[in-house]
């Protein structure tokens, strides 16, 4: 499908979109942008979270373009205007993170790599900067910096431990119920109100999120299932390897969020202490999705990836 923008979500101008399509056979959207500023300081590959789509990410496009780079972002295979693993197209589901691998690879191949103007850098948010994380090792020859967001290194408040998720999880996939929901169950985010939310403190930014979202349920997705989970937890276990972490040479900045539900925070500042090529910054008070959040905890988010991005200087 085409791009969507709505008068309070606009679409900043000149994007080049389409599909491409993964060496396993699955169609990812893509869209890339140019800065209306020239010189370009290089590309920024924005790597979304978890149910989330391109059209999310137009004001962070609007912003890093406007500090002069060039920008592309994509929807991973499952979710926004991808192709779906399952035929409930509303199930959260994967069934390995090596997938997601692979389209990170697609894209830097068929478009970033091609058609994009080096230096490249990552900006990633939550599950897309656990993606970046397992796929580091390989990247180390493309990808200048990374920048990662309340990075998905461990689940922050959760009905269960995590070591329980991951045996219930892994069991249900095994038996064929890969496609239960486990996390978050079949409600849509846009469904719930701001007083419930603990993505944001930010109402107007939730507002215009949902109201989006609600207005094109095509690109929308309700909650995690095992499979989805599981490939998770898998994950995640790889960042306790320290022959894992230490193989990380792209130099990272992982941002926290202090007042993250979603994900560990004393997980995050844990990782940027254990990575030889990594550190962490916490941003006080903020929510999970600090790039739609208030714009004092923008302002400071964006002030760190500044300071961290070579050739880099606020707007």
């Amino acid at each position: 499908m085409d791009l969507v923008q709505t008068d309070d979500n606009p679409m900043p101008p000149n994007p080049a979109s389409g599909f491409i399509t993964t060496p396993d056979g699955f169609r990812l959207r893509y869209a890339r942008w140019r800065t209306p500023r020239p010189p370009c300081k290089g590309t920024v590959l924005v790597l979304q979270g978890r149910a989330e789509f391109i059209e999310k990410y137009f004001e962070t496009v609007a912003d890093l373009g406007n500090a002069g780079f060039d920008v592309c972002t994509f929807d991973w295979r499952g979710q926004g205007g991808s192709d779906r693993l399952i035929k409930d197209a509303k199930r959260g589901y994967v069934d390995s993170f090596d997938q997601y691998s692979t389209d990170l690879d697609a894209i830097l191949a068929q478009i970033v790599l091609p058609d994009c103007r080096p230096p490249y850098f990552i900006l990633a948010h939550s599950f897309g900067a656990l993606a970046a994380l397992v796929a580091a090792p390989r990247l180390a020859n493309r990808i200048r910096r990374m920048v990662l967001c309340a990075p998905l290194v461990r689940f922050g408040q959760i009905p269960i431990s995590q070591e329980r998720l991951k045996f219930l999880a892994g069991l249900m996939a095994t038996i064929g119920l890969g496609g239960v929901y486990v996390m978050g169950g079949s409600q849509l985010h846009e469904n719930r109100r701001f007083a419930e939310n603990n993505l944001t403190s930010d109402q107007r930014r939730f507002e215009r999120g949902n109201s989006f979202a609600r207005a094109n349920p095509q690109l929308a997705i309700g909650g995690a299932t095992a499979a989805w989970a599981f490939a998770a937890c898998q994950a995640m276990e790889k960042l306790a390897d320290p022959d894992f972490v230490g193989s990380i040479t792209i130099p990272t900045l992982l941002i926290a969020a202090g007042g993250d539900k979603v994900v560990s925070v004393r997980a995050i500042e844990e990782l940027g202490r254990r990575m030889r090529s990594g550190k962490a910054v916490t941003i006080d008070g903020a929510r999970h999705e600090m790039l739609q959040e208030r714009d004092i905890v923008r302002e400071q988010l964006f002030a760190a990836f500044h300071a961290f991005i070579p050739g880099s200087s606020p707007m």
